[in-house]
């Protein structure tokens, strides 16, 4: 069953409706993604600086 014309009137007509929440939603989206980017970055660093402790650890002993 091929799409109409209006069917996509149908489904902009929606779309605009809930505009806002679309919106708001997809807002609140990225400031998760953004939180579990800040969360991965942070959990990097903390690692890569455990390994750099241990690099100068190790060459301290020889």
């Amino acid at each position: 069953m091929p799409i109409t014309q209006q069917d996509i009137e149908l489904i902009e007509r929606v779309i605009y409706k809930n505009g806002d929440d679309i919106a708001i939603s997809m807002g609140r989206s990225f400031e998760r993604l953004e939180e579990k980017i800040e969360s991965v970055e942070s959990r990097l660093y903390g690692r890569i600086a455990d390994l750099e402790d241990k690099l100068e650890y190790r060459i301290d002993d020889k």
